[in-house]
């Protein structure tokens, strides 16, 4: 099986090399980039399996650099990790993640905690990856094992947010979900940021989703439901 490939973006030589070293003793094939424009450049030529990216770039910032890679249908599936030299607010983290990111991590940052985040991730990305599983709700088709979506017979690219997000809805078709169910399920429970980030991923699915994603009910204070008769 081959190594997962994770690009490391950081204008800070001593930093790379030290993601470097503890991301390769763990197991990981890595490359770098020193900028935000160098990032997205090498994302969009290599498909990365997951992207750290640090907030202070020059140039394009990090934050900036995940909101573009994360609206591009050609890259937007690609998990990105936020990584920030300083301690942030609660509020700074549920913008970086709102925006699209999947994770955020502080310096200084404990190499045994960076792995584990790492591999929490790739594994709730790939966890769901059943042997042509497929889930259907009215006009929305979801094959698990190539992790693609048919709606309305368009087929969509969705960031691993938006497609576990939706995974679980079809699961739990018909059943109202309150939003921190939802935040569990698909974000996790290290995720400590607010129920904001629920309703954000579900207006961004809904438009990806077109008039299939009128299936997606919101329950006024409470959550979502999806209605679908199969």
């Amino acid at each position: 099986m081959p190594k997962p490939r994770i690009l490391i973006v950081d204008d800070d030589k001593e930093v790379r090399g030290l993601l470097k070293e503890i991301l390769t003793n763990a197991g990981f094939y890595i490359f770098s980039a020193e900028t935000g424009e160098e990032a997205l450049l090498k994302v969009r030529q290599s498909k990365p399996d997951l992207v750290i990216l640090d907030i202070a770039l020059p140039g394009i910032s990090g934050m900036k650099a995940s909101q573009i890679l994360k609206q591009d249908p050609e890259t937007g599936y690609i998990p990105v990790i936020l990584l920030s030299g300083k301690c942030k607010s609660a509020s700074d983290i549920s913008d970086g993640l709102n925006q699209g990111a999947d994770d955020f991590i502080t310096k200084p940052f404990s190499k045994n905690v960076l792995v584990a985040r790492i591999n929490a991730l790739l594994r709730r990305l790939g966890g769901l990856r059943e042997p042509e599983e497929i889930l259907r709700a009215e006009k929305i088709e979801v094959n698990i094992s190539t992790r693609t979506v048919i709606a309305s017979k368009r087929n969509l690219r969705l960031t691993p947010k938006e497609f576990d997000l939706l995974c679980v809805l079809i699961r739990k078709k018909n059943r109202v979900l309150n939003r921190s169910f939802l935040l569990e399920s698909v974000w996790g429970y290290e995720y400590f940021g607010t129920t904001r980030t629920v309703d954000k991923h579900i207006e961004n699915l809904r438009k990806k989703l077109g008039p299939a994603g009128q299936i997606i009910e919101t329950v006024p204070g409470v959550g979502y439901r999806l209605v679908s008769n199969e």
